[in-house]
């Protein structure tokens, strides 16, 4: 968490519970389109959220909302000034399926003097498990002031393979972090109350590096069997928590069984993640869309900021284009990297890679082996489709993977090409 931003949390504001059978939500089908997820209306409310579950059976929504996203409404007198969002969930076995196993809403309602503080308002829904079977959850907040929402999509798996909802980094104030990425340095305490007691084994593993391959090239994604480069122990308490420093650029994996891979991951990421706020940080995204000649001059000049300038001003021609291009072209790895980091930042995963060259799509279809991504009318031939499935590995849900196909070559270079120019597509 950063910045100015205080948190309050909602434990103390009027929340009105309804589980089971509540109506106003639409059951996720096969042909929702999902592009909102990254981009295409998904700014309207910021929504975070995860899953903590405290055992086998039963599991809770932790949620985040930013008041500054708001509308909060006066009696004209001056205030307080009010604010009103439904919060409601429902969970399917799957994606395609329109088996609603359970809905719940809550009904949130916030005052302040001051309509346009930025906070953040943190808060709670129980989830039911159903009998060990995987699940998937909708998660929406409606602003009922403003009529706007947003909706993020969280998944459960049973067993040991959803062993990571058992960990909850929290962050100061007792309250639940909302992502696995932490600063180098940071020392935080993780909530794990169904392994209380227990003795963790943990390993360390460097930064991967490797940058995916263009969408036409046939090349498997980085191999993830490599040994740890350093392995300890850590002891959760009694009371089901444990204090830990992530002292190292990488990730540490938390394993209870030495058996088994399954765990639970925490990332460290490099200090200006997940934005792009210096010059050295611009540099390794944009190999892009540099040749290798551009690349090995701009990485061994004297001054690389003034080398990534001139790059962008050369393609642009003025600065005014060359100024619109990096925010566009920087904005598109920043979202990356909050939507699709998995073992590595998300500007270095195969989604990413297509975010940023070629933006959002006009459609996203998902299942539960993965998306398809599409660009254009979806009954048009000419359209571009990009079809990512689900890479089961220890480290994280989150890895998908592209079904790379030499028939892109042509759309891959004429869209590198209009960002060598500074001309930004969708």
């Amino acid at each position: 968490m950063t910045g100015r931003t205080t948190s309050r949390p909602l434990a103390a504001l009027t929340l009105i519970l309804l589980l089971g059978g509540c109506g106003g939500y639409v059951p996720l089908a096969s042909n929702d389109n999902f592009a909102y997820l990254y981009g295409r209306g998904a700014a309207n409310i910021r929504l975070e959220a995860r899953i903590y579950r405290t055992s086998a059976d039963h599991a809770v929504i932790f949620y985040k909302l930013r008041t500054a996203d708001l509308l909060y409404k006066g009696t004209g007198g001056g205030g307080p000034y009010a604010a009103r969002v439904m919060m409601g969930y429902e969970s399917l076995p799957g994606l395609g399926s329109k088996q609603l196993l359970d809905s719940a809403s809550t009904s949130i309602k916030d005052q302040s003097m001051k309509p346009d503080e930025d906070k953040e308002l943190i808060g709670s829904m129980p989830l039911r498990l159903r009998d060990g079977r995987p699940l998937v959850v909708r998660l929406t907040a409606h602003d009922l002031n403003r009529d706007a929402q947003s909706t993020v999509i969280l998944r459960v798996e049973p067993g040991p393979s959803g062993l990571a909802q058992a960990f909850l980094p929290m962050a100061p104030g007792n309250l639940p972090w909302f992502t696995d990425h932490v600063r180098p340095g940071t020392t935080l305490v993780i909530k794990a109350e169904s392994l209380a007691g227990r003795t963790l084994t943990v390993g360390h593993y460097p930064a991967v590096k490797e940058l995916p391959a263009p969408v036409f090239v046939n090349a498997p994604p980085p191999a993830l069997d490599a040994p740890p480069d350093s392995s300890f122990t850590v002891q959760v308490g009694a009371d089901g928590r444990f204090t830990f420093t992530a002292a190292a650029l990488g990730f540490y994996h938390f394993r209870p069984d030495t058996a088994s891979m399954e765990g639970y991951t925490l990332f460290v990421p490099v200090d200006n993640y997940p934005g792009i706020t210096t010059a050295g940080a611009m540099l390794p995204p944009l190999r892009y869309i540099t040749s290798s000649k551009e690349w090995e001059a701009i990485t061994t000049a004297p001054d690389v900021r003034k080398e990534v300038e001139r790059f962008w001003l050369d393609a642009a021609g003025s600065r005014d284009r060359a100024r619109a291009a990096i925010a566009a072209y920087y904005g598109r790895v920043e979202s990356a990297n909050r939507y699709f980091t998995s073992y590595t930042e998300g500007w270095k995963t195969d989604r990413g890679l297509v975010h940023i060259i070629f933006g959002t799509p006009t459609t996203i279809r998902k299942d539960d082996k993965g998306e398809t991504w599409i660009y254009g009318d979806e009954s048009n031939l000419m359209s571009l489709a990009f079809t990512f499935r689900r890479r089961q590995e220890p480290f994280s849900d989150n890895d998908l993977v592209l079904q790379r196909d030499g028939q892109l070559k042509g759309a891959w270079y004429r869209n590198v090409e209009s960002w060598r120019n500074g001309r930004v597509l969708q």
